[in-house]
């Protein structure tokens, strides 16, 4: 059986002022060509030195409510890969319910913070 190679490509664009856009797209993505993000995630581990290595970026515009959303998001896909990886399912259950009361709380907030309080 060979071996085969997926690329995924990033464009990070910036001005004076931040994170201006993110585009990126990926050989076996499901649409063609450079998609458009406001936000990402980007862990990858170092076996040898033992931690991880992150890329993190959004974009100026992005609103806290997307934030929130997705790391709530992220947070149950984390659980998710988590536990296919380690076939431990109550720690994955343990993730999800912090995930959810992660989002609760920020929902709280936001609230608050739009009514002015």
């Amino acid at each position: 059986m060979g071996r085969n190679t997926s690329e995924i490509r990033l464009s990070v664009h910036t001005d004076n002022e931040g994170v201006d856009g993110i585009s990126w797209e990926a050989d076996d993505a499901l649409e063609p060509g450079m998609q458009q993000a406001k936000a990402m995630l980007l862990a990858l581990w170092d076996a040898e030195k033992r931690n991880a290595l992150r890329i993190d970026l959004w974009t100026k515009d992005m609103t806290v409510e997307d934030m929130n959303d997705f790391f709530f998001q992220t947070l149950l896909t984390m659980a998710d890969t988590y536990k296919n990886a380690t076939n431990n399912r109550d720690l994955m259950a343990d993730i999800k319910i912090f995930a959810q009361e992660f989002a609760e709380k920020a929902s709280r907030v936001e609230r608050r913070r739009s009514q002015g309080a």
